[in-house]
């Protein structure tokens, strides 16, 4: 799609937005709700001493609140914000670790958006290295609402949200005791309970607490529990004579599965279907034979890799909170959060994937490592006298070099964001002015230790050796030890420490009471600093797996960085009416370098990434409907491509970097319709056109420069037009609420060079709540009806500047997951 389709495909949008907009207007149905949606509070990506409204807001701002969470029934943080156009959202790796890319901004992870709770980052970077915000944060019922911003003012009042933020807002104790506790059970040995309590204490305090308990084997089942853990809260707080206070515990302890990419195959028909003797829907490579290994080191010690911890979080954080006025009507805002997470990451991950036949004939040069040897032949580990079928074993004849890889990531980290505020009156005239300082500061070690391991390509994939034989067929020796083809391919040892610290200023000038204008100023600086230790290869004898162990030198390069940038942002409300109003905003943002950028690279070299972004919207809503029509234009410089692609041959990761610009032109809508009090219809689409620009980079061919150039084309992972519609019935005086979601995603490319398509997909769901009293609810979801294989990512260890998977019939991608049911009951007291 060109841009010229393109236009006429955001006309045609807003054409259809309009006509639907007028056909129920005229409709005179009794209406649904009793307010409409412009009247809503936000309290994200802003700082005031007056609240202000959507229908005041400058910005795009999506509100999903405490229903509307609860019939989507999100399973991740990710999943949670998958009705918020111009994001594109990924959550098929499974409970964390999911990806969101935003308006064209070509960053996985978390790393354009900040993950907010109670207005505060969960963590200062979003995106540490393998440490996303969204592995150190869980949902569950202590949440009351969600506020997601869209570019705007974002990058002013907060670190690394060039592209928006995402805010979960916790319950609050009221004045009387009340609470919830929730029960959840899923076909997938699924046991979770929630529950929150709110009640005053006494001299005026009031006291809440809640969090979850979950168990279940995961929607790919390894053969062993997948997830296990939960979360509890306890919060205090008190109203002040001219403020508040409150002081929040929070301490999570929770294992979760990390889903990868599985074997896929296209057919005949065109159609892209798990390999023969895999199931796409609920398979996984991980599994019990891979479960647990004693991975020689190169100082001669075991390194303990157990796949049952998955993503295994332990952190205690501590927040605080504290508003008061100043008096002469200046007021101050301060919020502080420290926290102590520990981080164990291990992961069955595919790197290669090839024919069993093809691996001997490359293979067969080793032989002489093996005296007496004249054949090669695949033996299963759990069975030595099993030999491998080459031409069909499984129905495929397929083995896999997977990467055991353990990343152990402990991090310190204390935020601070202190504000004074005032609302100065000129006339008729108000500028409500925010004076802000935010200063972070975290200490980071990392470490890493990975072995390749030849398994077969099946459910919960076995381990196999790689064997010499005699003439006769007898087994003399093995190239691998207990299915280890290579001990520490990988190996990391690091440290570092980063200082954040940020002035900004925002003005919020009521013109007249249609007309706002604001704007704000952000100066940030970083410094970096820490070590990282030096490599070597040693050999540990014994097996030829051994010969080749990366491990430390003790020789430690140390780095001292310091960047510094400013950003800016202004915007514009005109609401020129009660129902409707018009907004336009243009933000200059940037991301400095951080510490992931230094961890295990200290030499490196990085380039300021900045960002110009624009909006311009409509925004209407009545009690028969919310529309939303916002037409954004980002431009993002000097994006960094650095990916390690896997060399089975030489079993070594080689990085290819390349730098790059991007430009998307987009629109996005979002919104719903309320025909008659018993039917509404909930929708959000983005319709864009996101390029590269000037995408090149140097490969290295035969010994000799190759330059690969990929301007214009499209953003890897990011679709052109995607889509999700929820049309939903409320029965039997609103005690009974069905709902259908159909969500569409168009063809997206696994690699920069567009080589490896990832087709498109649409994904069904449902779920419904049946309110049997006031105090007792029961509900039923079932997400991804008809088993649909779409593909959210492919490999990328075959590298994403240009995947070696270009023109494979047979490859390694990661399909959504499986069908699967829940249900749960909730009692209010």
């Amino acid at each position: 799609m060109r841009t010229k389709p393109l236009c006429r495909a955001l006309r045609a949008a807003i054409a259809t937005a309009l006509l639907v907009a007028t056909a129920v207007h005229a409709d005179d149905a009794p209406p649904q709700k009793k307010t409409t949606d412009l009247d809503n509070v936000v309290v994200t990506a802003r700082s005031g001493v007056e609240t202000r409204t959507k229908a005041e807001t400058s910005y795009s701002i999506t509100t999903i609140d405490e229903d509307r969470l609860r019939m989507q029934a999100p399973t991740s943080v990710t999943e949670a914000v998958k009705s918020v156009p111009g994001f594109w959202v990924e959550s098929s790796g499974g409970e964390a670790s999911g990806n969101i890319r935003a308006r064209g901004i070509p960053v996985d992870g978390y790393g354009s958006v900040t993950l907010l709770e109670d207005g505060i980052p969960v963590q200062h970077d979003p995106a540490l290295g393998y440490l996303n915000a969204d592995q150190a944060f869980r949902l569950d019922e202590t949440i009351e609402r969600v506020e997601v911003v869209r570019g705007g003012p974002s990058s002013i009042f907060y670190s690394n949200a060039p592209a928006g933020a995402i805010n979960f807002i916790p319950r609050q104790a009221g004045d009387t005791p009340e609470g919830l506790i929730k029960y959840t059970v899923g076909n997938y040995s699924l046991n979770r309970l929630d529950f929150w309590y709110g009640t005053p204490i006494g001299g005026g305090w009031k006291l809440g607490v809640g969090g979850f308990w979950r168990i279940d084997d995961g929607q790919r089942n390894p053969g062993y529990r997948a997830n296990d853990g939960g979360q509890l809260r306890a919060t205090l707080s008190k109203k002040l004579d001219g403020g508040d206070i409150s002081f929040d515990v929070k301490h999570l302890d929770d294992k979760v599965a990390l889903y990868l990419g599985i074997p896929m195959r296209t057919n005949g028909s065109g159609d892209i279907r798990a390999v023969p003797g895999f199931n796409g829907n609920y398979g996984t490579l991980a599994g019990p034979e891979t479960e647990h290994l004693q991975m020689r080191e190169g100082d001669g010690s075991l390194y303990n890799f157990d796949n049952s911890e998955g993503t295994h979080v332990k952190r205690t954080q501590v927040s605080f909170k504290f508003n008061h006025d100043l008096g002469d009507d200046w007021k101050l805002a301060e919020s502080m959060r420290y926290n102590t997470t520990d981080t164990q990451r291990n992961g069955v991950f595919p790197n290669a994937l090839q024919s069993a036949s093809s691996f001997i004939a490359q293979d067969s040069k080793r032989l002489s490592l093996i005296p007496g040897a004249t054949a090669l032949q695949f033996r299963y580990v759990d069975n030595p006298g099993q030999v491998f079928n080459t031409a069909n074993q499984n129905g495929n004849g397929l083995v896999l070099t997977d990467g055991l890889r353990g990343v152990t990531m402990p991090v310190n980290e204390f935020i601070n964001d202190t504000r004074v505020l005032r609302q100065f009156e000129f006339g008729e005239q108000t500028h409500d002015v925010t004076f802000g300082y935010y200063h972070a500061n975290f200490q980071q070690d990392f470490d890493r230790y990975s072995s390749t391991v030849l398994t077969d390509v099946e459910d919960n994939a076995r381990p196999i050796d790689l064997v010499g034989i005699d003439r006769n067929g007898n087994v003399v020796g093995s190239l691998t030890d207990h299915g280890v083809y290579r001990y520490g391919y990988e190996w990391e040892h690091a440290s570092g420490k980063s200082n954040t610290n940020a002035a900004y200023i925002s003005d919020e000038w009521t013109v007249t009471p249609e007309l706002r204008i604001d704007g704000g100023l952000r100066y940030e600086r970083v410094n970096v600093q820490g070590y990282t230790e030096g490599k070597q290869t040693v050999n540990l004898g014994g097996s030829p797996a051994a010969a080749t162990v990366l491990t430390g030198n003790g020789v430690f390069t140390h780095y001292d960085q310091t960047f510094s940038k400013t950003g800016w942002t202004l915007g514009a409300n005109w609401q020129f009416s009660p129902r409707q109003g018009l907004f336009a905003r243009w933000t200059s943002a940037f991301r400095l370098p951080n510490l992931s950028t230094y961890i295990t690279s200290p030499t490196a070299t990085p380039l300021l990434q900045t960002m110009d972004l624009a909006e311009t919207g409509w925004k209407y809503s009545d009690r028969f409907m919310d529309l939303y029509a916002t037409a954004f234009y980002t431009k993002y410089d000097n994006v960094s491509f650095t990916n390690n692609v896997f060399d089975r041959n030489g079993n070594t990761s080689t990085p290819q970097t390349g730098f790059a610009s991007t430009k998307t032109y987009g629109l996005e809508l979002e919104g719903t319709l309320y025909p008659t009090k018993w039917f509404d219809v909930q929708f959000n689409a983005t319709l864009q056109d996101p390029k590269y620009k000037g995408l090149s980079y140097t490969d290295n061919i035969n010994n000799g420069p190759v330059l690969r150039d990929y301007d214009d084309n499209q953003l890897i992972r990011v679709p052109k037009v995607s889509y999700r519609v929820v049309p939903g019935v409320n029965l039997m005086d609103g005690k009974l609420r069905l709902q259908m979601s159909y969500e569409h995603e168009g063809k997206r490319f696994v690699d920069t060079a567009n080589s490896v398509v990832l087709p498109s997909y649409h994904v069904v769901g449902a779920s419904a709540r049946y309110d049997a009293t006031p105090e007792l609810s029961l509900y039923l979801y079932a997400d991804n009806l008809f088993n649909s294989l779409g593909l959210t990512e492919g490999n990328p260890r075959a590298g994403e500047l240009a995947s070696s998977d270009a023109g494979a019939n047979t490859f390694i991608a990661r399909p959504l997951l499986g069908r699967s049911f829940r249900a749960a009951v909730m009692y209010r007291f």
